[in-house]
């Protein structure tokens, strides 16, 4: 253990930075709370979303590296922030009319438009904690409407009134004057439609705990702060509920950025240490746009999980956080080979390369064996010549080449290649075009299925990706890259493709010279 900590210690993968810099926040002195608390949080107006996992995610592998550098005990929380007011109606949801009913109330009052749960708001942590626990993240679920509701943000409701002018100066300056003539860091939940109200306060009186207002008719009211009869704003809701838990550490996007003076300002207001931050870039769609929930722009959870391991989205979250991503369809198959050439590699590294492997951030320092005696690349391409339907539609041809490999014994391969049956389907097949080939093409392709009619080297990769290249060479391509381009592109319809010998083996000597001479003959390209 004392090795591993000293390694972590000067390891400089940013969970463990961010874990280190997390430790000296408390170097003095231990938490008097006795635990160091991560949070996370989330908003349910809708589905849970790619950002989600990628907060809660990245948040455990900071907790985790904090855990080898430090004995003091950890929590995890995912806070739903589930009062909040239903601004507008979702439109992937059913029952549009049932919910244009209730808009403005909070989201635990909306009745639930499936017809599950109490309301739309549980409906919505439900997804959030099913989505979790699919996933076996470590974790509290926290929802606002019970804290507030219970009485447990109490304290910090009653101090955010005797110190209300200190907090609406905070927020004074980040608002434009328009608003600033109606802002209220307070939202009253009216008495008699439930609506929250986005007012201005006639008084707060803080002797009391109470603040008067009128409604939007025009009659006044006066409610009590507690109770869960009014609820903060979400900029001060943010800094409230970090002074309120006493939060060590919150993640968030970078939208969120130029908001941390306003949630540092407040907690401290209303008593609270501010938190340690960590702000990560956002994700761009195919063409760099940020991705919005609202504009569907982007990958799902379940769209990725369609089609690769929930470890492969890991290792795409844990590669560079600090840098805006694309993320599309088009990465999946390539976060897929990655997380498993890691894997395969980390046995043989020292403790120190270990830390800084993505696999053992994913793993909590536990990492499995990797199977993949097949790149999920090579399945793709197979499942473009083979025609399977499922994963059992591959086995034939990985089992002649790799004879020891089986559905039972290789269940990261079985599952890789259903996958990739899948995505291919999906994703490559749509978008295949096959060419004729050229003069020099045909005469080289005439010439490798002529070697590989005597080839007697059995099924080795190598080998074979030799011949292939020595046919290049020898029939005047200057380079070869454009050789493989031309087997990519007539035989299997795009412009990259794999290591050819390495296809050869796995697909077949005998069923690669037939494909070659479909490929000549025009057959593919027709």
């Amino acid at each position: 253990m004392t090795a591993l900590r000293d390694a972590a210690m000067t390891s400089k993968a940013w969970p463990f930075e961010e874990a280190r810099r997390l430790l000296k926040r408390y170097e003095k002195k231990a938490p008097e709370k006795g635990y160091v608390l991560f949070e996370t949080g989330y908003g349910p107006s809708g589905l849970p979303h790619i950002g989600t996992f990628g907060e809660v995610a990245r948040t455990t592998m900071i907790r985790r590296a904090f855990e080898v550098i430090s004995d003091i005990p950890t929590r995890l929380i995912c806070f739903s922030d589930d009062m909040d007011g239903m601004r507008k109606v979702p439109e992937n949801v059913p029952n549009q009319a049932l919910l244009k009913a209730n808009i403005q109330k909070p989201l635990t009052a909306v009745p639930d438009p499936f017809g599950e749960y109490p309301s739309f708001g549980d409906h919505n942590n439900a997804m959030l904690r099913r989505f979790l626990d699919t996933f076996g993240f470590e974790y509290e679920f926290y929802s606002a409407t019970e804290y507030y509701k219970s009485g447990q943000f109490d304290a910090v409701l009653r101090l955010a009134c005797e110190r209300y002018d200190a907090i609406m100066a905070v927020m004074l300056k980040s608002l434009r004057e328009e608003r600033q003539q109606t802002y209220s860091c307070f939202l009253p939940i009216h008495p008699e439609t439930g609506r929250v109200l986005y007012v201005p306060m006639k008084e707060v009186n803080a002797k009391d705990g109470t603040i008067t207002f009128d409604d939007e008719d025009g009659r006044e009211w006066t409610l009590p702060v507690t109770g869960g009869q009014v609820k903060l704003q979400w900029k001060p809701d943010f800094g409230a509920r970090w002074a309120a838990l006493d939060v060590d550490f919150e993640m968030y996007g970078k939208d969120h950025s130029t908001n941390t003076p306003i949630y540092d300002g407040i907690c401290e207001i209303l008593g609270g240490k501010k938190p340690e931050h960590f702000t990560y870039e956002l994700f761009l769609d195919e063409n760099g746009e940020k991705i919005s929930k609202s504009k569907g722009n982007g990958l799902t959870i379940d769209e990725w999980l369609t089609y690769a391991s929930t470890e492969s989205l890991s290792y795409f979250m844990f590669q560079k956080p600090k840098t805006a991503k694309r993320l599309w369809w088009d990465v999946i198959p390539k976060a897929v080979d990655e997380y498993h050439q890691q894997l395969r590699a980390y046995p043989g590294q020292t403790l120190e390369q270990q830390l800084a492997n993505p696999v053992w951030h994913i793993h909590g320092g536990n990492p499995p064996a990797s199977d993949m005696v097949v790149p999920f690349s090579m399945l793709l391409n197979l499942a473009s010549v083979a025609g399977a339907k499922d994963a059992a539609g591959l086995w034939g041809f990985i089992n002649r080449y790799a004879p020891e490999a089986s559905p039972a014994a290789n269940p990261q391969l079985d599952q890789a290649a259903g996958f990739a049956v899948r995505y291919f389907a999906d994703f490559v097949a749509p978008k295949r075009v096959f060419r004729a080939p050229s003069e020099q093409e045909r005469a080289a392709m005439q010439d490798l299925v002529s070697r590989l009619q005597a080839w007697d080297g059995g099924l080795d990769a190598e080998a074979l990706q030799s011949l292939v290249f020595a046919v290049g060479k020898e029939h005047g391509f200057e380079n070869l890259r454009e050789w493989f381009k031309g087997l990519y592109e007539v035989l299997l319809g795009a412009s990259e493709g794999p290591r050819f010998g390495g296809f050869i083996a796995l697909y077949g000597v005998a069923e690669t010279v037939a494909l070659i001479e479909k490929g000549l003959a025009g057959a593919l390209a027709a």
